[in-house]
């Protein structure tokens, strides 16, 4: 099932994907205004389910770098792609102004169907460019409950140097802060519970609860929630296309990552790709 979709102009900063004849499905932010010390990155907000639920959550009061779903490297090769206080294990969280940005530079499809562009990693001090991306979103209306967002890309170093790519866990021994990669920021009554066990986070091989599929390895995870107002069902399920990796995923303000990298930094050869596919499927119940 593929009913047409619509694709939206909204200025030169966003697009917006709609069902044919129906509600926002989601809206693409490829030139972000947001603060620099936020890394300005291109983000999807709001998400919907086909029924109109809010899947998503912007700068949100408890971490205002948190821009819906993103895609981001937290640590590259000493600057700070995800935006608020970096890490430093002799002093912690601080705002030490080495923080980076994306920026789009060139669109290779724009429909209903696909969006695909390009963007260059920049250093924010200095404007050195590190990395360019061809990036692309590939829509999908796959049922009458559910639609797909397949998330493709592939990373470029082009700094003439090798890149250090990671997270506070990998480099600075921080344990559990392997956030990095594909980010989803969820809407904030998700995965209240209100006491109900199908409610929560499910992943591969029978995993349940944020504890356990926390930094375990598997294909996919899901999202198992409730909305507030319409009491309807809904489901997010995670999926790399590539093989098992490790989750990052917090449930009291919910944020999923999907990092292409774990225990240890990746090393990336100058002239060397990063490749990352990632699928999410959402779903009424």
């Amino acid at each position: 099932m593929n009913p047409g979709l619509e694709l939206i102009a909204d200025g030169d900063r966003a697009v917006e994907i709609h069902r044919a004849g129906g509600g926002l499905l989601l809206r693409y932010v490829y030139r972000p205004e947001t603060a620099p010390d936020e890394s300005p990155r291109p983000y999807a907000h709001p998400v919907h389910t086909l029924a109109g639920e809010l899947l998503t959550n912007f700068r949100p009061n408890d971490h205002r770098w948190h821009h819906g779903l993103n895609f981001t490297i937290n640590c590259l090769s000493g600057h700070n792609f995800w935006g608020g206080g970096t890490y430093q294990k002799t002093d912690g969280y601080q705002l030490r102004g080495d923080h980076g940005g994306q920026h789009h530079t060139a669109w290779l499809e724009k429909s209903a169907m696909r969006l695909a562009h390009t963007l260059d990693w920049r250093v924010g001090a200095t404007g050195e460019l590190l990395l360019q991306e061809e990036r692309a979103l590939a829509m999908a209306v796959v049922s009458p409950q559910a639609w797909t967002l397949r998330w493709t890309a592939a990373l470029k170093n082009v700094s003439g140097r090798t890149l250090p790519l990671g997270q506070y866990q990998s480099n600075q021994g921080l344990a559990g802060s392997h956030y990095s990669g594909l980010q989803f920021r969820g809407a904030r009554d998700l995965l209240d519970e209100h006491g109900d066990e199908t409610i929560g986070i499910f992943a591969e091989g029978g995993l349940s609860g944020e504890k356990t599929v926390h930094g375990a390895a598997s294909h996919w995870m899901e999202w198992r929630g409730q909305k507030d107002t319409t009491l309807r069902r809904v489901t997010i399920r995670f999926a790399n296309n590539t093989g098992p990796l490790h989750w990052f995923v917090r449930r009291n303000n919910p944020l999923a990552a999907l990092p292409f990298q774990y225990e240890r930094d990746l090393p990336l050869a100058a002239g060397a790709t990063l490749a990352v596919d990632h699928t999410l499927t959402f779903t009424d119940a």
